[in-house]
């Protein structure tokens, strides 16, 4: 896990527990993933190399497996613009590490085939498979091993 974002604080330790429990989740317990945290202009760089988008956004999923559930290994990285993330937090009447859980189960959804953009019918059964996730996340005591 990677942070180049150094005027906001969250918990990194906690978000690297959860993205195991969420991998776990998801089928893919033995799976690594790379996160990175990055600010604004950054997120815009990549949104506009990546995907033709030029203005940021709040996660970015890089799939390195061609099929869920493949083989072992890396599973891909899941970039995350930290300012968004707080202003969305903000937005929603959250906090920075509710947004932060939020945009990582976004992020290893997309690394697991989901996509939202796909059709509204994926759009919907992404977003239950998130609320799936976020709701077993939320009975996690607060250290998971």
């Amino acid at each position: 896990m990677l942070s180049h974002v150094r005027r906001v604080t969250f918990d990194q330790a906690r978000l690297d527990r959860l993205a195991r429990a969420i991998l776990s989740g998801v089928g893919e317990a033995s799976a690594e993933l790379g996160i990175l945290f990055v600010g604004d202009q950054r997120m815009r760089g990549l949104n506009r190399r990546y995907r033709g988008k030029d203005r940021t956004t709040d996660v970015l999923a890089f799939a390195m497996r061609e099929a869920p559930h493949s083989s072992a290994g890396l599973l891909g990285d899941v970039v995350i613009a930290v300012p968004t993330a707080a202003r969305q937090a903000k937005q929603g009447q959250r906090s920075l590490d509710e947004e932060l859980t939020v945009l990582l189960v976004h992020g290893i959804l997309h690394l697991c085939g989901y996509d939202h953009e796909r059709s509204e019918k994926e759009a919907r059964r992404m977003h239950r498979r998130e609320r799936m996730i976020l709701r077993s996340l939320a009975r996690l005591p607060k250290r998971v091993n």
